[in-house]
């Protein structure tokens, strides 16, 4: 997804729809003056819906959307007649989408399940028709109930990547690349940093049939918690991961060092990330002879580490079912 089409943050005004009032009418007709009474009720007022679906990938369709209004519900009629319910406003997303209130910041909906509706905004209750008040000692009520009235105010849609696997690394640890050959996504790559300035996902097909989705996160330095370099943007779309691979490419001059900076920056930022079930990965193992890989093999205990390369295919095998194996215990 180009870096420019890629949103993942919009302000909106929500608006629901006001109810119907109920009517205070009478029944008339000839030879029956003084008919009893027969006010129809309100129609409810349209909720403002949010909505997921799974073929959305960012929030730019909503990017130069400030306003969106449910319809109000319409008045009671005679005989008994219930006004029409206000169009309810359906708001899409893609899964991942949490919305809170602009004012308390507090979390109103969020979604991750295609076709998953949650109500931001509920619209106001319709009023009541003089029928329902009629009793034994007021047989010609000559009141309704008004319609609920609308709700209204700011809020914040924020995209969090939904994947199984999240790359974590720094800039040209080779996350673009190895997406581009295990996953049929096409992420700029390039021998600089912050090539990759938009998360990009991609779906990795596994043995019989099997697929998990994963997503290339732009690189993190030191201090990105902070705010250096990219800062703390993509950090959140790690949330929404799984399980993690640290990638580390073979040519690091410190490959402890550099995991344990990667691992300190997500636990700043949050500590849940840091403890979410990883893999390591040794990247760019065809650039880097067999001593000095052997002397990499003790580096990390505890730690489950794969060898591979992305530029011959080595040990992608290997790194796929380590990841899947992860993946099942962790969801199960």
């Amino acid at each position: 997804m180009a870096s420019d089409n890629f949103i993942d943050y919009v302000k909106l005004f929500l608006r629901s729809g006001a109810g119907g009032a109920g009517s205070r009418h009478f029944f008339r007709a000839k030879g029956l003056p003084n008919g009893g009474p027969d006010g129809g009720d309100g129609g409810k007022g349209g909720d403002v819906i949010l909505k997921a679906n799974a073929q959305l990938w960012t929030l730019l369709h909503l990017r130069y959307t400030k306003h969106l209004f449910a319809g109000d519900g319409l008045n009671g009629q005679a005989s008994q007649m219930t006004g029409a319910d206000g169009d309810r406003r359906i708001i899409e997303v893609p899964l991942g989408t949490v919305v809170r209130d602009f004012e308390t910041q507090e979390i109103v909906g969020q979604v991750t399940e295609h076709d998953q509706e949650v109500v931001l905004v509920k619209g106001g209750r319709g009023g009541k028709g003089n029928l329902h008040f009629a009793t034994a000692t007021n047989q010609a009520p000559n009141h309704a109930q008004p319609g609920g009235a609308s709700t209204e105010a700011w809020f914040v849609f924020e995209l969090k990547l939904l994947a199984d696997v999240g790359l974590v690394g720094f800039p040209n640890a080779g996350k673009s690349t190895l997406l581009s050959v295990i996953s049929a996504a096409k992420p700029k790559i390039a021998d600089y940093a912050f090539t990759t300035l938009t998360p990009n996902l991609g779906v990795v097909e596994y043995r019989n049939y099997k697929s998990f989705v994963m997503a290339d996160i732009p690189g993190i330095i030191e201090g990105a918690s902070e705010g250096k370099g990219l800062g703390i943007r993509f950090l959140k779309h790690i949330e929404r991961n799984s399980i993690l691979l640290y990638l580390i490419p073979a040519d690091a001059d410190d490959l402890v060092k550099e995991y344990e900076i990667l691992r300190n920056e997500l636990a700043t930022f949050n500590q849940e990330l840091a403890e979410k079930p990883s893999i390591i990965g040794i990247s760019k193992i065809d650039i880097a002879d067999d001593e000095i890989l052997a002397s990499y093999k003790g580096l990390f205990p505890g730690h489950t580490v794969v060898f591979f390369s992305s530029a011959t295919g080595k040990g992608l095998m290997e790194l796929k079912d380590s990841l899947w194996t992860l993946l099942q215990s962790a969801n199960s």
